[in-house]
């Protein structure tokens, strides 16, 4: 059963927040993301975990861990077959607090009702522009307006009831960063929370080493400079650190990863489509293959066992080669593929 909660802001938290990946295929591929260059040797079906093996997962090692809180991402978590099954399965365990999912919202528009009704109550969607050729330029799809039925699919899911509902703007120099104030002028009179995401070097080398990434802190100036900016809250699990434009009905986030280490307060673990919980976004090592040994008859004891072994160590591998690793590291999964 989902309960309510508030987190306290900024205060360092139990890891106790799984990002789940559901499929590591999308129907978009955006730049940041899945890049036209970079070669994606997608997971075959039979190396998915199945939903039933998800839901193992989660009642017997994740829960028993100590996790509380679950985000389903992709690739695109919408094109999973069975997601709404899923969605239902695990809103509906009691030991869940807080259930959200992170979608390009491409599919919501004929979707949102039907994942209300099956108990998910948080949307992250990725809109990282509002004009509809950078939009497209963005995700891939050139000239093929699609912009106008993801802003259908977040209109549907705020008619619908989603709260919060949180828009996540990847910050990439000279593609949309002229669009920060805009972006940010939807908090003032909907009840809609914007994050600002710093640009990542997550299998997009060469996008990145071509733009590089805004701070968080200039584009919270430029609002400043606009209109002011307070502190603000809303309901979460990540690292963002909240504000809000004073007297506005939604929120402002920013994620900054690359300028604001926030390693002391990270609380979530990521497992992939094909099985592996991985204990941080920007550090590979220290990975678990659950699928495998799920598979091969490892005991859910044993299982726990690993995972609690894995938290131990989390704060270590959170720190070591972060500075290597977000600024001259390679990685051997692109972002769609890790899960986010």
């Amino acid at each position: 059963m989902i309960q309510s909660f508030e987190p306290t802001v900024n205060q360092p938290k139990q890891v106790d927040y799984l990002r789940i990946s559901l499929i590591d295929r999308c129907n978009f591929r955006c730049q940041y993301c899945m890049p036209e260059e970079a070669e994606l040797n997608y997971i075959l079906q039979q190396d998915l975990l199945t939903n039933e093996e998800l839901l193992t997962l989660i009642r017997e090692v994740f829960i028993p861990a100590g996790f509380t809180r679950f985000r389903l991402t992709g690739g695109e978590p919408l094109i999973r077959p069975g997601v709404m099954e899923l969605v239902r399965a695990i809103a509906s365990l009691d030991q869940v607090e807080d259930l959200a999912m992170t979608t390009n919202g491409f599919l919501l528009a004929k979707m949102a009702s039907d994942l209300y009704e099956a108990g998910l109550r948080r949307l992250n969607i990725s809109l990282d522009s509002l004009n509809a050729d950078t939009f497209d330029w963005l995700v891939g799809r050139n000239g093929q307006s699609l912009w106008s039925q993801v802003w259908a699919g977040i209109q549907q899911a705020y008619q619908v009831g989603f709260d919060p509902l949180k828009l996540n703007v990847v910050v990439i120099p000279g593609v949309n960063d002229h669009e920060v104030l805009d972006l940010a002028s939807l908090t003032i009179d909907r009840k809609w929370h914007v994050r600002f995401i710093e640009f990542m070097p997550i299998g997009n080398h060469q996008l990145f080493s071509d733009r590089a990434w805004v701070p968080s802190e200039e584009l919270r100036q430029r609002i400043r400079d606009r209109w002011g900016l307070e502190a603000g809250k809303v309901r979460g699990n990540g690292p963002a650190d909240v504000f809000q434009i004073p007297g506005a009905l939604g929120t402002l986030g920013f994620i900054s990863q690359m300028s604001e280490c926030f390693c002391d307060r990270c609380n979530r673990m990521r497992l992939s489509a094909d099985g592996w919980l991985r204990p941080c976004l920007l550090n590979e090592t220290g990975q678990i293959d659950l699928k495998t040994a799920l598979r091969n008859g490892v005991t859910f004891s044993k299982l726990l066992e690993q995972v609690q072994n894995l938290l131990v160590i989390k704060p270590e591998i959170n720190y070591k080669g972060r500075e290597s690793g977000t600024l001259t590291g390679t990685y051997s999964r692109t972002m769609s593929q890790i899960g986010g």
